[in-house]
């Protein structure tokens, strides 16, 4: 809402050196939230007058029309000036505006004499824009013809004002009017209010207009009220554009003018019908199925049921609460007109403007609740004015209908509620003095029996009352307590053991990024997988954010990888990023959950059947890496991911299961598989007590073919619920030995189908309790050896905890390691 700070002294008395940025702060104190002071008129200054047109030549020869105008400027004919301009909007006689010789307009724009199509230009025939007064830049500005010529153009317009621009919330819905602002104003300065819906008028006929309201819920109140004999030629008046203006809307002609200068100042939305127009009676219904209407902005809309129309015999004429229709619109020759002013359900209208996509001023106010008691001030106040400045002539009849109760319920509150709910000692005098200086009704002492005013619907309980009292006496006296938090539970096993997972893969060298949980079937036909795969079974949601993944996620891959490729498509080769996150598995004969009613709690046995239609959620942690795993420096070149010798970070990958395996204090077995979209020869698979629990390796070179990822692209992904302890598991710290330690290297040859891991499990159970460790360290496969077959070579760490061992013991534990791996995976001493 645009607040000019002369109009709103018009109804409130402000001190006389207020300026607008103190009315803000003072607002600012009442809980109104003031965006910003404009300052109207700023940069403009020097001899701007009142000009009249006495002669218009009309110069030839150039590409756009130019015109040469002989304009005086003083009290005498004589005073008249030569200025070139190109507007045709007006003619001889007419009154303008003229900025001298000396002025300065906004945008630094200075106006001298200057020789210009071969005239002396003696000064500026000015548009609304060119003084900074709106947008409107179709012709200069045209004055009325009781303007004095030579008078100061910048009073008589009202350049010179500051604007409050107040952002009003959807409970202040009477902060859209200048009544409602001056009410605020008067109460934070301690003043007086000039209600300007304080008027007299006239009771209702029943020669009125015929008005019939079928749906009351939707219109509860119409008043109408007729005016004839309008002059259509009648400007509005500079004060009232200007004001009009200012608020933020544009004049249009005189008859829609006042319907909006009397919006802007009592707040209740109003509408002209051209009463020649309208065909027999007029009802508020419910549109029927299929109606259309032209509505004033020239578009066809088709409307159901749920809209709330106005209507005549021809069918329906206006959207209520929104905007009018163009068969009953006032015309430039219209004379006669109905003023409608009427109460609307703020519901069906907020649901009405949003199903057409039809945001209006009237709209704006009617969805957040208008004052009924105004609409009769409204109406009359509007037909003051088109009998004013239309020199219409106002019917004596007069046509209100109303289904509204004539008293409205007092809500009980305890005067000392607000103290309670404040952490402040307000008096009992305080709290109903400020309930009384809102407008409300207030009786009893103790316990108040409090009325709330017409115009604050949203006063409804006593906690309402309590916020109202507190608001005016001042948010900034509130004392300021820390909250008592009681003492928590802290983070449950599962929560400690993911965040220790997420710090282990840091600390390791990933990046932890967060994708949305949305995939589309072209995101799994990229990953190349089969139609029978279960990740292909996806729920599918109703309002998705995108067409293109319309569907819960059932991996974390999708996401990652095109985070992935989005790092590299800027200029970021090595990366390695990690996810954890919840897939969305859908439960084996989950129907449909039911769609439930808003108006009640629902009952048990529907609470039940929302949970059985819930998807399963399993916690998933995943990783992704492309480029060099360790980074090239001074001390070497970087571990090459994609290079004619292959690529390590399938092993990566594994290890990255590892990590986080350890994390949750648990060991995973290691096995060759072949799963989607991993490839064939370089997948593991991962298992935890014989049950798999994800998979990790190089990505299937089509697929990154698809995801347009660089080769050798590798991934890891684990159920991560499965891996959590269902509770905390003891720290088992090492065994530490000051006994020397014993190594023995052995290599052994094995087909190359067994895995090293089998290897190396054999080896462990072998070698008993004197192992202390044991590592790969060298893979070969060649002639020497034979086709088909690869050599291992593992180093075996001994020690014993109270005792040096002797090499015949360490020799003896690694001959059993050995013997147990031959027998297991038939590996075989190289060399022997």
């Amino acid at each position: 809402m645009r607040v000019p700070l002369s109009w709103l002294r018009e109804y409130v008395e402000l001190p006389a050196e207020a300026t607008g940025r103190d009315v803000a702060e003072r607002l600012l104190r009442a809980g109104l939230e003031v965006e910003t002071v404009h300052q109207s008129g700023v940069g403009l200054s020097g001899p701007l007058v009142v000009g009249h047109v006495l002669e218009i030549e009309e110069l030839t020869g150039f590409k756009k029309p130019i015109r040469f105008c002989q304009v005086q400027v003083g009290q005498s004919p004589q005073e008249a000036r030569g200025v070139i301009c190109g507007a045709r909007n007006f003619a001889t006689g007419d009154k303008v505006v003229v900025a001298l010789p000396g002025a300065v307009l906004p945008g630094e724009f200075k106006i001298t004499a200057r020789s210009t199509y071969g005239h002396v230009s003696d000064g500026m025939i000015c548009s609304a824009r060119e003084l900074g007064l709106g947008d409107d830049h179709s012709g200069i500005i045209v004055l009325p013809d009781e303007c004095e010529v030579g008078a100061d153009a910048i009073e008589l317009l009202g350049v010179r004002d500051e604007v409050l621009d107040i952002a009003v919330t959807p409970d202040r819905g009477y902060c859209l009017s200048m009544r409602g602002i001056a009410r605020e104003a008067a109460i934070a300065y301690g003043s007086a209010l000039r209600d300007p819906a304080l008027l007299d008028t006239p009771a209702p006929t029943r020669t009125g207009h015929p008005v019939f309201l079928l749906d009351p819920a939707g219109c509860d109140l119409f008043v109408a009220r007729a005016v004839h004999g309008i002059d259509p030629l009648a400007p509005s008046p500079l004060w009232m554009q200007r004001r009009i203006q200012l608020a933020g809307m544009r004049p249009i002609s005189l008859i829609v003018d006042i319907t909006n200068y009397v919006m802007l100042e009592i707040g209740q939305p109003l509408h002209a019908y051209a009463a020649d127009r309208l065909t027999g009676p007029i009802t508020v219904r419910r549109a029927q199925a299929g109606e259309l209407l032209e509505t004033l902005d020239g578009q066809h809309r088709r409307l159901g049921p749920e809209d709330l129309v106005i209507a005549d015999a021809s069918g329906p004429i206006g959207l209520a609460g929104v905007m009018g229709g163009g068969a009953t619109e006032v015309q430039p020759t219209t004379t006669d007109v109905l003023v409608e002013g009427a109460h609307f359900d703020p519901v069906a209208i907020a649901r009405t403007a949003r199903r057409h996509k039809l945001p209006s001023e009237a709209s704006r106010r009617f969805e957040r609740g208008v004052d009924p008691n105004a609409a009769a001030a409204a109406v009359q106040r509007a037909v003051d004015l088109l009998v004013l400045l239309g020199q219409g002539e106002a019917d004596t009849a007069v046509t209100v209908e109303s289904t509204r109760p004539s008293v409205a319920e007092p809500i009980v509150i305890d005067a000392a509620l607000p103290s309670r709910v404040a952490g402040l000692e307000y008096a009992r005098e305080t709290v109903a003095g400020r309930l009384q200086e809102i407008g409300c009704t207030v009786e009893g002492a103790d316990t108040l029996r409090v009325i709330p005013p017409s115009w604050r619907p949203d006063l409804n309980d006593p906690n309402d009352l309590a916020e109202e009292v507190i608001r005016l006496e001042g948010y900034d006296r509130l004392p300021s307590t820390m909250p008592q938090v009681p003492a928590g539970r802290g983070l449950t096993v599962q929560q400690r053991y993911r965040r220790r997972v997420g710090r282990e893969l840091a600390a390791a060298g990933y990046v932890e990024v967060l994708c949305y949980p949305f995939v589309g079937r072209r995101d799994l036909d990229q990953l190349l997988l089969a139609e029978d795969d279960p990740r292909r079974n996806t729920l599918r949601l109703l309002n998705p954010l995108s067409d293109e993944q319309p569907e819960l996620r059932t991996t974390l891959l999708p996401g990652l990888l095109a985070t992935l490729r989005r790092n590299i498509g800027r200029g970021f080769n090595d990366v390695a990023l990690f996810e954890t996150g919840l897939i969305f598995a859908p439960k084996q004969g989950a129907t449909a959950p039911p769609r439930l009613s808003t108006a009640q709690r629902p009952s048990g046995e529907q609470l039940a059947a929302l949970d059985a239609a819930l998807p399963e959620q399993p916690a998933h942690v995943a990783v992704v890496m492309a480029g060099l795993r360790e980074p090239a420096g001074w001390w070497g070149p970087g571990r090459p991911a994609s290079s004619d010798a292959g690529s390590t970070l399938w092993a990566d990958a594994i290890e990255a299961a590892r990590t986080v395996a350890r994390a949750c204090g648990v060991e995973l077995e290691v096995t060759q598989s072949q799963y989607e979209p991993w490839h064939p020869g370089r997948c593991a698979r991962l298992l935890l007590d014989g049950r798999v629990v994800g998979h990790a390796g190089e990505l299937h070179p089509k697929a990154l073919t698809e995801l347009g990822l660089p080769p050798r692209t590798s991934a890891m992904e684990l159920d991560l619920d499965a891996l959590l302890p269902a509770r905390d598991l003891p720290v088992q710290g090492p065994l530490v030995s000051t006994f020397p330690v014993a190594t023995q290297d052995v290599a052994l040859v094995v087909e190359r189908g067994v895995p090293a891991k089998a290897v190396e499990t054999a080896l462990a159970r072998g070698a008993g309790v004197l192992l202390e460790s044991i590592r790969l360290f060298d893979v070969y496969e060649g002639e020497r050896i034979g086709e088909g077959r690869k050599s291992l070579a593992f180093s075996l760490r001994f020690r014993a905890a109270d005792r040096t061992l002797t090499v015949e013991e360490a020799t003896a534990a690694r001959d059993a390691a050995v013997s147990l791996a031959a027998e297991q995976t038939g590996a075989v001493l190289r060399g022997a």
